[in-house]
């Protein structure tokens, strides 16, 4: 529309002159759509401007976590965008920690950082590419210090004495929708016909010390949870892992999607169900929501990955975004336990226990 708009005018002036109205047509179709926000009004960013509650409130750390953070993170003292740009990683951090507490603009972000929107774009997505790259790791492999076999004993008797009939299962499998967007194309693949949304799904083992063990995704959001199951190879990998100390096989519990495997259990199916069988998937059902939990602390501590309008899965990196903030929500865990780990009476690891580098 703009090109023939342009194209007319031009063509009704033979002699290539303008006229005012005409110039101001122009300048109103092809200015920037972004405010000219004057960055260079607002001071320099210093986290010392900060109180303890004023960073709980803006990166959902205090200030001294989020030091500990840059450094178990391994977060460079210097952070260089591709184009040269240099920031201190402990605001390289923090903007990425405000970017994701809540649906915000980057616009938002200037007052706080004295920065243009196009240098926070940057750090943002610098500090996401190497969490994602140097961490990713502790989403996608059983093999952790965390997750020893000793370890997963102590989850599995937490678990059963919360009335758990299994007295073998240590975490909860599960797929979690996380809406998008509606793409420009590809509409069908991402449509979730349960929820009724354009999505794309992870599947997580929520383990009772708060923390998100596994994560596999993004897949698409017409994936049913079996098949995501099929996809991730998990069962293989908890072939290997999941046992405890004398060799004993450990499970995880899932809903009535998944198949019945030794590492993994589900509810009774049917209609014609005992009262037995009806008490016991009541019994696991109670412990179950403990992975709701998981997903939903997920959500409100890091609401940007809850807000669709932004997440458009052709223009960013959706995935990566919310891979991230299961990350971080892990680290906050870590420090300030959760919900879940409450209700478990377990501790979580030590930051420096949870991001240890074995590989």
């Amino acid at each position: 529309m703009m090109p023939c708009i342009r194209d007319a005018l031009l063509l009704s002036h033979g002699d290539g002159f303008l006229g005012v109205d005409d110039c101001m047509l122009l300048y109103e179709i092809y200015k920037p759509k972004n405010p000219n926000m004057c960055y260079r009004k607002y001071d320099k960013f210093s986290i010392h401007k900060f109180s303890d509650d004023e960073c709980k409130n803006n990166f959902r750390f205090y200030r001294n976590d989020i030091y500990h953070l840059r450094d178990v993170m391994q977060l460079p003292l210097e952070v260089t965008c591709y184009n040269g740009v240099q920031v201190d990683g402990i605001e390289a951090l923090c903007i990425f920690l405000m970017r994701f507490a809540y649906p915000c603009r980057f616009a938002d972000l200037v007052p706080t950082f004295g920065r243009p929107i196009p240098q926070l774009c940057m750090i943002t997505n610098e500090v996401i590419n190497f969490t994602y790259e140097r961490w990713g790791h502790l989403l996608s492999s059983l093999n952790q210090p965390w997750l020893s076999p000793s370890n997963l004993q102590i989850f599995a008797d937490a678990v059963h004495s919360q009335g758990a009939p299994l007295a073998n299962c240590w975490g909860f499998i599960d797929g979690t929708v996380r809406p998008v967007t509606r793409p420009g194309k590809n509409q069908r693949v991402l449509y979730n016909g349960h929820k009724r949304v354009h999505a794309i799904k992870f599947q997580s083992i929520a383990a009772p010390n708060g923390l998100i063990a596994n994560l596999y995704g993004p897949v698409e959001g017409k994936r049913h949870d079996s098949a995501m199951l099929a996809m991730s190879g998990i069962l293989n990998q908890m072939q290997q892992y999941s046992m405890n100390p004398e060799g004993d096989i450990l499970c995880v519990y899932g809903d009535p999607a998944y198949p019945l495997r030794p590492h993994l259990q589900a509810p009774y199916k049917g209609a014609g169900l005992t009262a037995d069988q009806l008490a016991w998937n009541k019994s696991m059902s109670s412990v179950r929501v403990a992975v709701e939990w998981v997903f939903g602390d997920v959500v409100n501590y890091f609401k940007f990955v809850d807000f669709k309008k932004n997440l458009k899965v052709h223009l960013s990196a959706v995935g990566k975004m919310y891979v991230c903030s299961a990350l971080i929500h892990n680290a906050r865990t870590c420090l300030y336990q959760s919900t879940t780990s409450t209700y478990f009476q377990l501790d979580p690891p030590a930051l420096d226990e949870y991001f240890f580098d074995n590989e």
